[in-house]
């Protein structure tokens, strides 16, 4: 282990503006050949030993689901109760059989990767931080000045509705394949919205009713070879704030899930595609459905890990402007666990910090006297 290194908050500030201005991202520390990772990606004592004491090499890993008969009459409702088991015990499964192509996900994929590995004075137009919540902005960690420390990762961050960008707007060298593979991610998304409602025993048409699937974010991720991968991050542990999450990615791992009180490494499922539920997801399912805690280790390898993330939010919030638990799954025996939140609460609550698990939910959490 390195010595700790020691900076005040003024030198910190000036090493991140220094590392963002100048629009090199992770890779391009990467790619230099450095040998030790700079101060701002130094991670605490405690979320580094944490790394080593409780990751587990769980026998069953995620759940699997196969969706292939999907549309018979015989296995349709084992497919609901798999999807509505795995959505409450674990938070995150993977879906096989989806109906994307093989080589839609590889051509995502090599799109991304291809982005990425641009000469640094062409992704350099893209890079910004005014632009969260819409357009297309590429950057090195969302949240460099709100976290406690930088992650060993870069993004692409494409929202691609309620307010598509245009297309010119779009990196040229990935714009086909993003703007395809949004379509493929939201039908699968759907799907699995299906699944999720009748699990509830609502009908298969509410969620997306409720327009559920109808914001999207597509995320573009590169996790590049780490010098120390014991020193950092690729991702901290997090809950994401919406609905559901779907996943692709390549071979190269890193992916964790909390499971209880252990850490379970996410094996690359060759093509398969990973759904996880959000903490907007577990309020208005009234905790049926849970969010759970899931980081990315730096990346330990000599090739790239990369994820393309679909991040699935509604675009109409209810009249008043507040949402909570769906008064359909409430009941004297099953009283409402949340209080209702805004708009406003939910926005401020995700980009007034860095990321972190569950603080939505635990704000609007209902206490009750024993």
């Amino acid at each position: 282990m390195a010595a700790a290194v020691t900076t005040t908050s003024s030198d910190r500030m000036e090493q991140l503006k220094e590392f963002d201005e100048s629009k090199m991202g992770v890779k391009g520390l990467s790619d230099s050949g450095v040998s030790t990772i700079p101060s701002i990606f130094l991670h605490p004592p405690e979320t580094l030993s944490d790394l080593k004491s409780s990751t587990t090499s769980c026998s069953t890993g995620i759940p699997v689901v196969d969706l292939s008969n999907l549309h018979s009459d015989f296995h349709r409702p084992r497919i609901v109760e798999q999807i509505r088991e795995a959505a409450s015990s674990w938070g995150f499964f993977h879906v096989v059989n989806h109906g994307v192509p093989v080589s839609v996900l590889d051509e995502t994929i090599a799109a991304i990767r291809a982005f990425h590995e641009q000469p640094r004075e062409e992704k350099a137009e893209y890079y910004k931080r005014d632009q969260e919540g819409h357009g297309v902005m590429y950057a090195s960690n969302n949240d460099l000045y709100r976290s406690q420390a930088a992650c060993w990762h870069d993004s692409l961050q494409l929202w691609m509705s309620p307010q598509p960008p245009k297309a010119e707007d779009i990196p040229e060298v990935c714009r086909r394949q993003v703007v395809e593979w949004d379509v493929h991610a939201k039908k699968v998304a759907d799907t699995v919205m299906e699944l999720l409602s009748l699990g509830l025993g609502l009908e298969a048409g509410k969620f997306k009713e409720l327009t559920f699937s109808d914001a999207r974010a597509v995320v573009g991720i590169i996790y590049p070879p780490c010098p120390q991968p014991d020193l950092t991050m690729g991702m901290t542990s997090h809950t994401d704030p919406g609905t559901i999450t779907v996943l692709l990615q390549n071979q190269v791992p890193g992916l964790q899930v909390k499971h209880g009180d252990a850490w379970v490494d996410v094996k690359p499922l060759p093509g398969g595609l990973i759904i996880n539920m959000g903490d907007f997801l577990q309020i208005v399912s009234n905790g049926e459905y849970r969010s759970v805690q899931h980081r990315v280790l730096a990346n330990a390898t000599n090739e790239h890990r990369l994820s393309i993330v679909t991040f699935f939010n509604l675009t109409k919030w209810r009249e008043l402007g507040t949402y909570g638990p769906l008064p359909e799954l409430l009941s004297p025996e099953k009283p409402a666990l949340y209080r209702d939140f805004t708009l406003q609460q939910f926005y401020d609550n995700f980009y007034s910090k860095g990321l972190d698990s569950k603080s939505l939910i635990d704000k609007i959490k209902i206490t009750t006297s024993s």
